[in-house]
């Protein structure tokens, strides 16, 4: 298995070329991404492979000086495990607000 790592998003593929797992983060303005998406494959769910996707997307959008708005509601859950990490959330984004409409 290896991580293919772009700009906007981080996928994880399986040796034969088989799409494992992913996180989406595409800018919606000049400083703001939007997590919109986290996927693993079941076969590999429990291993801590979305919380591994995760970290590389706040490494990512922080080395690029960006702002993150998590709309997945497994980006919403772990801001609010990884409080360390809400350094990146947008100025304006109320976390509790949309934790509360999330079905996670």
């Amino acid at each position: 298995m290896h991580y293919y790592h772009a700009p906007n998003h981080i996928r994880l593929f399986n040796d034969e070329g088989t799409l494992l797992a992913e996180v989406k983060f595409p800018r919606i303005d000049d400083n703001t991404v939007e997590i919109n998406r986290t996927f693993v494959d079941p076969s590999l769910r429990g291993q801590g492979i979305a919380h591994e996707l995760l970290m590389y997307a706040y490494n990512a959008i922080k080395s690029q000086g960006l702002k993150a708005i998590p709309t997945c509601s497994y980006a919403l859950t772990w801001f609010k495990r990884n409080t360390d990490k809400n350094d990146i959330l947008a100025p304006n984004f109320d976390l509790e607000d949309n934790l509360a409409s999330c079905s996670i």
